[in-house]
């Protein structure tokens, strides 16, 4: 085997490690817990939204509550979402074919999982620099 050269970064070519976004530049989930998120540097204890630009408090506990106007805040963006993940709680919830169809409308992709499963899609489609949104709620 070849070792690796400065030409690939000291990485062997069949390395998988994947993009880390700089925590410093962008939104990044670093932990969740009962009841808490910690969002690059700060740490929640409510409900939030998070782009990769910004994370604020959002209004609603509840996913059944989910509606347009509570995602408002998405569509001021200069960069806005194309996928939105939405992270229930404890376990993913139903959403009404309506709703699912004014969000496509609106140009979003709705994924709906727990906030774990959330929390972690989110970092991933972040890492890909893909244009994603999450709301979440604590667990």
């Amino acid at each position: 085997m070849i070792p690796p050269g400065p030409a690939s970064g000291g990485r062997a070519p069949d390395d998988k490690t994947l993009p880390a976004p700089d925590p410093a530049q962008v939104q990044l989930i670093r932990s969740y817990g009962p009841g808490r998120f910690l969002i690059s540097d700060r740490e929640w204890r409510t409900p939030v939204l998070v782009t990769p630009r910004a994370t604020t408090a959002w209004s609603v506990t509840r996913a059944e509550d989910l509606s347009l106007e509570s995602l408002a805040a998405l569509k001021v963006d200069p960069a806005p979402a194309e996928i939105l993940v939405l992270g229930c709680g404890a376990r993913a919830i139903f959403v009404p074919a309506g709703l699912r169809a004014a969000l496509k409308a609106a140009g979003l992709a709705l994924e709906v999982v727990d906030t774990g499963s959330a929390c972690r899609i989110y970092n991933v489609l972040l890492a890909e620099s893909r244009r994603v949104a999450a709301a979440l709620i604590p667990l």
